[in-house]
This record gives C-alpha cells, sequence and structure tokens, in this order.
C-alpha cells in the first residue's frame, strides 16, 4: 500500500460526484486507533498474530498494522519514551469467537489476564498486551432488551 492510499484511507474522507463537482463529506469516524509503547514493531508481532493482520508500513516510531477482516480501525503503534503509568484511558474492544476460545490464545500470545465482568447480556474479559496496555474482550449473550 502507497504512503498516499494509506493517508487516505487513515483520513477515511468520503468524496460524492455530483453533477461533474466532487464533494467531501463531513462526517467524521474513526480511521485509526494508535497505542503508545516502547518498541512498535515487537509490540506489532503480538497484535498482528492476535488479529490476524499484516504490518501495512513501519516506519521506525511508528507501524501501522492492516484493517481487520471484518472492517473496522487501522491499529497504530507509536514509540514514546515514557513507560505506561496508571490505567489507560482509551482502551480497544475486541469482539468474535468465543471468550473461552480467544482468552487463552490471547494469553499464549503473551497478553496477560486481568480480570473477568459479567451483565445479564454481556461477559468480557480485561487483558493486557506484552507492554501492559489494557483491551477487553467481549462476548454477548442472551438479549440486552431482555432485561428493559
Amino acid at each position: 500500500m502507497s504512503d498516499s492510499a494509506l493517508v487516505g484511507l487513515l483520513l477515511g474522507s468520503p468524496q460524492v460526484d455530483l453533477a461533474g463537482t466532487t464533494v467531501t463529506g463531513m462526517g467524521l469516524s474513526i480511521g485509526m486507533v494508535t497505542v503508545d509503547c516502547a518498541n512498535p514493531q515487537q509490540l506489532a508481532k503480538f497484535w498482528t498474530a492476535a488479529l490476524d493482520v499484516q504490518v501495512q508500513g513501519d516506519y521506525g516510531e511508528f507501524v501501522f498494522l492492516g484493517n481487520p477482516e471484518g472492517g473496522g480501525p487501522l491499529l497504530g503503534l507509536q514509540r514514546v519514551p515514557e513507560p505506561r503509568s496508571g490505567k489507560n484511558r482509551v482502551h480497544v474492544d475486541l469482539a468474535g469467537g468465543t471468550l473461552a476460545d480467544e482468552v487463552p490464545r490471547l494469553v499464549s500470545l503473551g497478553a496477560t489476564l486481568i480480570e473477568e465482568h459479567e451483565m445479564p447480556w454481556l461477559r468480557w474479559t480485561v487483558l493486557a498486551d506484552p507492554e501492559g496496555n489494557e483491551f477487553c474482550v467481549g462476548e454477548h449473550q442472551g438479549d440486552a432488551g431482555a432485561d428493559a
């Protein structure tokens, strides 16, 4: 993928041709989620295996991962000088598969299990990637409107 194609994909600016005039859409969407880390190339090994994607661009300080098969935003890994401290203010929620299958698979890739949660219609597990960045894997159960 060329750098310009990658930038276009990241910016996600939809264009519409109206009577020969190209009009750029005004809506925003999430083009990429970026994770701060000490070693983007090393962390990319975990995330490419976890998400079954490939590295789309490696720029030393920044690594872009490819789009997940089901769509969604790209994942970027950005080198920062300071280690993570405290709780993540933003985290990624992953879905697909079952917790019984995905959590052990992610742990075998290097994730750490933090805690598990359950509501009447949703179960999720909090994990941390090899650099300590927290993320969740969720599994819907039952009907969210059943208790409403």
